[in-house]
């Protein structure tokens, strides 16, 4: 466990340094589509702060697949549910997301969408990296076994 809060604590730390710039280009996509003109104090504070922490715990969760007695699907839903919570709670805070049913259940579907998308990426791309492996090693062992 200490293993893994260290590993979050770094990974967190890492991440949150992106936040900032991050919330610029989302003031910046608002200017653009929403006509936001200017923006208080007090909604840039709790931008900056909001984001840092979103990117921060974003960061820090891809520690949940080094605990080696979690199953990749129970770490893929830790993961997805803990993201899914704090890009909610983050949206809202800063009022990026109107309150209500549609929208919810909006911003569910493209998180959910945009997540399963990403994974399914990462999926081929270690089965393709997984089966190049493989056929190096078994041609190394080809040529081992000629010997």
């Amino acid at each position: 466990m200490k293993r893994f809060v260290l590993d979050f604590l770094h990974r967190g730390a890492v991440a949150c340094g992106i936040g900032p710039v991050v919330l610029a280009i989302i003031y910046l996509i608002l200017q653009g589509t929403s006509g936001v003109e200017e923006l208080s104090v007090n909604g840039v504070c709790i931008g900056i702060f909001s984001i840092t922490a979103l990117a921060f715990v974003a960061g820090g969760m891809n520690a949940v697949y080094q605990i080696e007695r979690l199953p990749l699907m129970a770490a893929i839903l830790i993961h997805g549910a803990v993201l899914y919570f704090s890009y909610l709670c983050t949206y809202l805070l800063n009022d990026w997301l109107d309150k209500g049913a549609l929208p919810l259940i909006v911003f569910t579907a493209v998180f959910a969408v945009g997540f399963i998308v990403i994974w399914l990426i990462i999926y081929f791309i270690i089965r393709k990296s997984t089966a190049k492996l493989n056929k190096m090693l078994s041609e190394n062992h080809k040529r081992q076994s000629e010997r």
